[in-house]
């Protein structure tokens, strides 16, 4: 029994995740989702909230930005090498936030940015207008189609502003 389902749930998870004729071959390309906007990578100390405005032909949109604590990885431990084998990693905390302002209909143009960050108290520490050049973003890499737009803005500690 276990022989006979098998091939065709081969073929069912195959059809379900889509694929994509490449250059004569056959490359596998999912339905993964991309979200359309910017990112924002802030190392700057004391801020806890934002918002971003982004512009372009004339229209102007403030989506919302959420900033979360961000963290690196510090230390890792893996099991073994092979692929059933398992890997960890102990997270701390940046000091840095950050978070990412959904912009559904983000051309892949230049657009402008304005970036206003607060402290705890609701003090203004940030405030920028910045061009930002959005690229498109391939989820299953060059040879799919892409998903979308994205841009990224990155705050250092002094509060310089530059796209990333």
């Amino acid at each position: 029994m276990w022989k006979r389902t098998w091939p065709l749930g081969v073929l069912l998870l195959a059809t379900a995740c889509g694929t994509a004729n490449v250059g004569g071959g056959t490359t596998p390309c999912t339905d993964i989702g991309t979200p359309l906007g910017v990112n924002v990578d802030v190392e700057h100390p004391g801020v806890v909230s934002g918002t971003i405005e982004v512009c372009w032909d004339g229209r102007c949109v403030t989506p919302v930005l959420e900033l979360h604590p961000s963290t690196r990885a510090v230390e890792t431990t893996c099991t073994g090498t092979a692929p059933d084998d398992s890997c960890g990693a102990r997270m701390e905390p940046t000091g840095g936030v950050q978070g990412f302002a959904p912009v559904q209909d983000l051309p892949a143009r230049e657009v402008t940015a304005a970036l206003r960050l607060l402290d705890q108290s609701g003090s203004l520490l940030v405030d920028r207008h910045i061009p930002l050049h959005p690229e498109m973003v391939y989820p299953n890499g060059p040879d799919c189609p892409a998903g979308g737009p994205q841009a990224g803005i990155s705050v250092d500690p002094h509060g310089a502003v530059s796209e990333r």
